[in-house]
């Protein structure tokens, strides 16, 4: 199965974020400053705790505010998202109060904050907050300093999930030009940045850029595990699957490939290692098309190969991940639903089904994997309507096609319903409707077997001007108009 979500990139992005600065933040140093509020805290409705308005109006020490932040570590560690809003919110308040507005802390405290508004989707709150916090850096150090990369990079993330991919390929670039400047132009830091430029560029069309983008990781990449050629593998499964989500499908598969021939040179070609790449290997041929990829395939070369392999390399392993080898088989039973072989994909569903039921622990991954439809084979939707140029998206609406569908047994859509919204993005609707009638799902099981889904629910939602709309409410007038005249 094949994570396609846009935000997973970004959810990394903010554990990262989050050690960086709660490392900095426990080093905060006492200063005092002025009590009033200049910096825009940006909030998205919520309540916000009575005893936020307490701390406003008591004294308030640096003890006191570390004990708030260990809090709101304990919080975002539990991942209770509404409670660390309101502690976010408190140290803020705290750190003007003790270090003043223009200060490190404060930074810090407001990009903390930025963090879980991203998390709870609050793009508007948490864009307005990272901006703060970059600009409080730049009058308190400078515009160049290596302590603006984590906030910039939140910053790009929220104005991603806020469908700015133009104003965060600008952002991630200002980010990635700092390392450049603290750290050099070959600094390994930089790989992160540029894998949400990609992600940036890929979500405004512009695939050519993204290729190259990805060039420049697997570059720094190579150079810097030089001398340890299995250290090179996270980043080509990576690179793989950047190259999937743009759309080169024979650069995925021969990435991919190079991932099997270093495990296999490095340590064997029975080694546990070269499951995953196999099994990625495999999924990759749902897309196989060689008009479009330029190339013939290798004679022989199925998906079925690639995963009989993986199955075979993690049966002979001593201690194979019990969960790793459920999706293994996995793969192959959606091979064979996908290619129609409906029994061998039975036998290998129920297998993995009695697997799964043996405790608590592998029940809870059993309802995830098998007790809900998974798309398996999908591609992506324009984010896009009309001919306005995505690259510069001031004052775009947002849009929404709606669709209810049914998955059938064998992993097939029927009984499918769009609606536009608003009603005269019909091209936009017709899209998404031929997409979701060619994805294909793995079925909801019952008891070991694939039973049919209805109340399926997809909503896409999409980016337009007034201008593209006013015309098509024109074209649409001129039309109804024509049809009369001709009555």
């Amino acid at each position: 199965m094949r994570a396609t979500g846009p935000t997973s990139f970004a959810a990394l992005l903010f554990v990262l974020s989050l050690a960086a600065y709660g490392q900095e933040q426990q080093d905060v140093e006492s200063s005092e400053g002025p009590l009033e509020q200049t910096v825009p805290v940006a909030d998205e409705g919520g309540e916000v705790d009575e005893s936020t308005s307490d701390v406003a109006v008591s004294e308030v020490s640096e003890s006191d505010l570390l004990a708030e932040f260990a809090r709101f570590r304990e919080l975002i560690a539990e991942r209770n998202f509404d409670a660390a809003d309101a502690s976010a919110k408190r140290v803020v308040e705290m750190a003007i109060r003790i270090h003043g507005p223009q200060s490190l802390e404060t930074s810090k405290a407001l990009s903390n904050l930025a963090i879980v508004q991203h998390s709870n989707k609050q793009y508007d709150a948490a864009i307005q907050n990272f901006t703060s916090a970059v600009e409080i850096l730049e009058i308190v150090e400078d515009r160049l300093t290596a302590q603006l990369v984590n906030p910039l990079r939140g910053l790009g993330a929220a104005q991603l999930g806020n469908g700015r991919p133009d104003l965060a390929s600008k952002t991630f670039s200002r980010a990635t030009h700092i390392t450049h400047v603290n750290e050099g132009p070959h600094n390994i830091e930089q790989v992160e940045i540029l894998e949400s430029l990609a992600e940036a560029n890929v979500r405004l069309g512009d695939l050519e850029e993204a290729r190259d983008v990805l060039d420049r990781i697997h570059v720094l990449n190579v150079r810097h595990f030089e001398n340890d050629a299995l250290g090179l593998l996270p980043s080509l499964m990576r690179r793989a699957n950047w190259q999937h989500r743009a759309g080169y499908y024979n650069d995925e598969r021969a990435t991919y490939r190079r991932a099997i021939r270093i495990i296999e040179t490095s340590v064997g070609k029975n080694d546990p290692r070269l499951v995953a790449p196999l099994v990625r290997l495999g999924e990759s041929f749902y897309f196989y098309n060689p008009m479009v990829d330029g190339v013939r395939g290798q004679a022989g070369s199925t998906g079925e190969t690639y995963f009989k392999r993986a199955i075979r390399i993690a049966e002979g392993a001593d201690d194979f991940p019990w969960l790793e080898m459920a999706t293994t088989k996995l793969a192959l039973a959606d091979y064979y639903a996908y290619h129609e072989s409906y029994n061998r994909a039975r036998k290998i569903y129920l297998e993995v089904w009695n697997t799964l039921s043996i405790d608590e622990d592998r029940m809870e991954m059993r309802r995830d994997l098998m007790e809900q439809t998974i798309s398996l084979r999908d591609e992506p939707l324009p984010l896009y309507a009309g001919g306005g140029s995505e690259r510069s998206a001031d004052g775009m609406l947002k849009g929404v096609i709606h669709v209810d569908y049914t998955v059938s047994t064998r992993g097939r859509v029927k009984n499918i319903r769009t609606t536009a919204d608003p009603i005269e993005f019909t091209d936009m609707q017709r899209m998404v409707h031929r997409e979701i009638r060619r994805r294909f799902f793995r079925p909801i099981m019952v008891e070991g077997e694939p039973v049919e889904s209805g109340n399926q629910v997809f909503e896409h939602e999409f980016f337009y001007r007034q201008a593209d709309l006013d015309e098509l409410k024109r074209e649409k007038a001129a039309s109804q108009k024509t049809a009369q005249e001709k009555r």
